[in-house]
């Protein structure tokens, strides 16, 4: 499974890359703001620190806009792919930009069904929000399974990013039940390196290792 850091934040991508594990970066304009910066530079900026896929998202809500903020994204680099809300206007996007060879995300996915008309639709990726789905009372690991199932079943190559990711049991579900791609925070990328029992572990062999004579 490859994990993507969900972020626009040039320097946490940049320390995370350092980790040797990423293999792609989501934003979204919500990230974007936090930076304070132009959004033009931002995207610039990852674009040309990262090799694998970059996921900037479009803010028109109509087909023809849309379509031309994804033109436009597209020209940033050979990496980027345009980020389309699930919606009806936003699949029309999906398949004219697809048909250009332009590759696509449908985010905000909460539906098996949501995630089969994506994939009709040419998307290169889908990413249904699990987080959010957990907040109002459902499992959002469910829909995961669900949306594989029919890929599979189909034989669709949209991949599945597991997306609104908020802790490691996250991760590790969308793992277990094949997702394509998990993005999530930096800081649960950063806990996936951590348990207290490999510090533990650690400690033992030091103290241990002082007990070692030197001749």
């Amino acid at each position: 499974m490859k994990i993507f850091i969900d972020t626009a934040d040039i320097k946490q991508i940049e320390e995370a890359l350092q980790w040797g594990v990423i293999d792609g970066v989501t934003t979204n304009p919500s990230h974007v703001s936090k930076t304070g910066r132009p959004a033009a530079d931002v995207y610039r900026d990852i674009c040309g620190a990262v090799k694998g896929p970059v996921s900037l998202e479009t803010i028109a809500l109509d087909a023809p806009g849309i379509i031309k903020e994804g033109r436009a994204l597209a020209a940033l680099g050979e990496n980027v792919v345009v980020k389309v809300v699930n919606t009806v206007e936003g699949l029309k996007a999906v398949r004219a930009l697809s048909s250009e060879g332009i590759k696509t995300n449908v985010t905000v996915t909460f539906s098996p069904t949501q995630a089969l008309l994506a994939a009709k639709c040419g998307a290169t990726y889908v990413s249904p929000f699990v987080g959010r789905l957990d907040m109002f009372g459902h499992v959002g690991m469910e829909l995961v399974r669900q949306i594989r199932t029919i890929y599979t079943n189909y034989g669709y190559k949209t991949e599945i990013i597991v997306a609104a990711v908020r802790h490691q049991t996250h991760v590790l579900e969308s793992a277990l039940c094949g997702a394509d791609v998990c993005t999530m925070a930096c800081d649960i990328i950063r806990q996936m390196f951590e348990h207290p029992l490999t510090e533990i572990g650690i400690q033992n062999f030091l103290n241990d290792w002082k007990k070692v004579p030197l001749k």
